[in-house]
């Protein structure tokens, strides 16, 4: 009986203890089960339906946070812009954002200036970021990149600026000079003198207007609309023609060579005022009893030639740091001699978007007391014209799609037929360099 007894109370024990087991198993089995993983906190299921595909074509940068501050989606841009760095939000005050709209789910919004990653200039980029809750665990983060806005804001107002004073100079002289003739009208030399003034004042302005005119004309224009095959010895005799006069008053000599059969393909005007405005700067710039060269040669390349323009003078030269800026709008290496000469300060703006517009660029070289060289480099005729036609040819087979028409329209010295003219390292060698002039 009490054998019995005993089995009976071990088999009972045995019942009991296998249940609880089995009963904890269960527990830790559905534990485990809502547990979330690393895997489940960084996967695109996390995400509600189609967020993910919204998020893939929105230009903005996108991240999704969770409850733990973890990034769970973040878009290439995120991290081209440093805004995710080891699986978390990098920028403080956007991770402060997204808390306390997680908190109350509400939208916030805020522009911030944040350091440029790989510079050490302290250049910074200007973004706006918005918060706004995604779901009820989830905050979703859009930056949008206000870098170049900001900058060409900037330039609009720098340009809106200059061009006031620029026009308040000569308007507010003319505006002075009108009362001193009023008031020495009895002193007919007086009224000579204030009359010559003013005439000056207003070729100024006048020349101010214009320069503002072609100004934006080639920048909206496309030159190859009328572009045409252009002789080079020609623009180079029309632009010592132009300086003609300014260069005899102070007996500088302008020579020329190289220019002969060699042609450019573009806007005639346009290239014109170009090669005229770094001669007339040439001229202007260097002191009297100088000279000024103008030397041409075709160079080949592997794209299609380019024809090469320099323009040497013996000038006050410009320093490293003014080489940086003198093809910005309105920006003179010296201020008081652009005044003498009636400079406006745009004249290399405009060549430089010139030479873009017609696929090609301006460079310069210059050391202090010893003279600059502005070298024009503009595709040959003949590969110019070949590009042209053969990007319009394309464009044909290809109607809508911008990125052929936008090479169409702008056609580039690469890629095109070879040219009959040859690089000969020797055109310059009839004309010497001006900087090594006795």
């Amino acid at each position: 009986m009490d054998v019995n007894a005993a089995v009976a109370a071990v088999a009972a024990i045995a019942g009991v203890l296998t249940g609880v087991i089995a009963m904890l198993a269960v527990r830790f089995s559905e534990r485990e089960q809502r547990r979330p993983t690393r895997t489940s906190l960084h996967t695109d299921p996390v995400l509600p339906p189609g967020v993910d595909t919204v998020l893939s074509v929105l230009r903005s940068s996108a991240v999704v946070l969770d409850e733990a501050d973890a990034v769970v989606k973040a878009s290439s841009a995120a991290y081209a812009l440093g805004l995710v760095r080891g699986g978390k939000l990098a920028v403080e005050p956007m991770l402060k954002m997204a808390r306390d709209t997680r908190r109350d789910g509400e939208i916030r919004q805020v522009e911030l200036d944040l350091p440029r990653r790989g510079t050490g200039r302290g250049e910074a980029l200007a973004v706006s970021a918005r918060v706004a809750p995604l779901g009820s665990r989830l905050v979703l983060l859009l930056v949008e990149d206000l870098t170049e806005a900001r900058r060409i804001e900037a330039v609009r107002r720098d340009f809106v600026a200059n061009v006031s004073h620029e026009l308040k100079t000569p308007v507010g002289a003319l505006s002075l000079l009108s009362e001193a003739v009023m008031d020495a009208s009895d002193d007919p030399e007086a009224v000579e003198r204030f009359a010559g003034r003013m005439q000056i004042e207003a070729t100024r302005l006048t020349n101010l207007v214009q320069e503002l005119i072609d100004l934006s004309r080639v920048q909206n224009d496309d030159p190859l609309e009328d572009a045409e095959p252009i002789r080079v010895d020609e623009l180079v005799a029309e632009a010592i023609d132009r300086c003609r006069h300014a260069a005899g008053t102070k007996e500088i000599t302008m020579a020329a060579a190289g220019a002969d059969d060699l042609r450019i393909w573009g806007n005639r005007g346009q290239l014109a005022a170009a090669l005229g405005n770094l001669v007339e700067n040439a001229v202007n710039y260097s002191p009297a009893r100088t000279r000024v060269g103008i030397a041409a040669r075709s160079v080949a390349q592997p794209g299609g030639d380019l024809i090469e323009i320099a323009v040497t003078d013996q000038g006050i030269g410009i320093s490293e740091r003014d080489k940086e800026r003198v093809f910005e709008r309105f920006y003179r290496v010296d201020p008081a001699r652009s005044r003498a000469t009636g400079g406006t300060g745009l004249g290399l703006a405009i060549v430089k978007h010139v030479a873009a517009s017609h696929g090609g660029e301006v460079t310069v070289w210059s050391a202090e007391g010893q003279g600059s060289t502005f070298t024009l480099r503009l595709p040959e005729a003949r590969a110019a014209r070949d590009r042209a036609h053969e990007m319009s040819h394309r464009d044909d087979h290809t109607e809508g799609l911008d990125g052929e028409a936008g090479r169409a329209s702008h056609p580039t010295p690469h890629g095109s037929a070879p040219s009959p003219h040859t690089s000969d390292s020797s055109a310059y060698a009839t004309l010497p360099s001006p900087e090594v002039l006795p």
